[in-house]
């Protein structure tokens, strides 16, 4: 079954990625006045307009939804979610009281901070995902309404990304805003690079001697759908099942974890979904 045990290298990338994830916060969106989407731009909102501290408006905000989400979370998500928020707190103290010897000034060209926000957003947020962290916000209030309301995860960080980049007009201008969309989305593709996620939906084929155990676990604790489609081998000839399986991306490392402890010789060709039509996505998980 899944593996809940707390493995050393994965807290050590998820420090990594908080410390990247806050260096380019503090010394490239604060310093060029970007915004940035999520509880991180609301800390960034309340910084501008109330001079708080994003180290400590960053766990103000995220503890508390972590304490309504922790029975969505499970005990490991739990763990990681409160670990990187705490982590990505402590990097954004740090950065802000110590300055490592790398020029990062653009010479207020916009374009180059959009690109360079994106680039170190996207590293750190790829790596903490890529090793089953977060930083809490955002993604606990989707999972909490993915069981709740049953709406889809990327489908609310979208709609709660939208909703913080029209508060952060408040305090940019249209053009400041424009290239913060350009931050976005060099942020998305560098996170898609490293994790095989974003918004978009991923459809997996599993190939292994353990499909019903597989099956079941991916049932039981993603509460997605699973197919069994009929196979062949063309080198042995031999008749087997393929499993089937559509999830959303913030899932893909969950899934590869409960296959791996399952059968790790398990073959598993991951793809990009497009679309998704039908129960746990567009209509009603039962």
């Amino acid at each position: 079954m899944r593996d809940n045990r707390i493995h050393l290298l994965d807290l050590l990338m998820i420090a990594l990625g908080c410390a990247f994830y806050g260096y380019g916060l503090v010394n490239v969106n604060i310093a060029n006045n970007l915004a940035e989407g999520g509880v991180t731009g609301i800390t960034l909102i309340l910084r501008y307009w109330f001079h708080i501290d994003p180290a400590y408006s960053t766990v103000a905000i995220n503890i508390p939804l972590i304490l309504i989400g922790y029975r969505y979370l499970g005990k490991k998500s739990l763990f990681y979610t409160v670990y990187g928020t705490l982590m990505l707190s402590l990097f954004l103290w740090i950065w802000q009281r110590v300055s490592l010897p790398i020029n990062l000034s653009v010479q207020h060209d916009m374009f180059l901070a959009g690109v360079l926000a994106g680039t170190f957003g996207g590293l750190g947020s790829g790596l903490i995902y890529r090793f089953g962290g977060t930083t809490g916000g955002t993604d606990v209030i989707a999972r909490i309404l993915e069981k709740t309301r049953k709406i889809s995860m990327g489908k609310t960080i979208l709609a709660l990304d939208v909703v913080v980049m029209t508060l952060s007009l408040s305090y940019l201008n249209l053009r400041q805003m424009m290239y913060t969309l350009l931050c976005s989305f060099v942020f998305s593709r560098i996170v898609d690079f490293i994790q095989e996620g974003a918004y978009s939906d991923k459809g997996l084929f599993i190939f292994s001697s353990k499909n019903d155990e597989i099956s079941s676990a991916l049932l039981e604790e993603l509460d997605r759908g699973v197919s069994f489609l009929k196979a062949e081998g063309a080198y042995s000839g031999k008749e087997t099942k393929a499993i089937y399986c559509v999830i959303n991306a913030t899932e893909i490392t969950q899934a590869k974890n409960i296959i791996s402890a399952i059968d790790k010789k398990a073959f598993i060709s991951i793809m990009d979904v497009n679309e998704v039509l039908g129960e746990g996505f567009t209509f009603q998980k039962k």
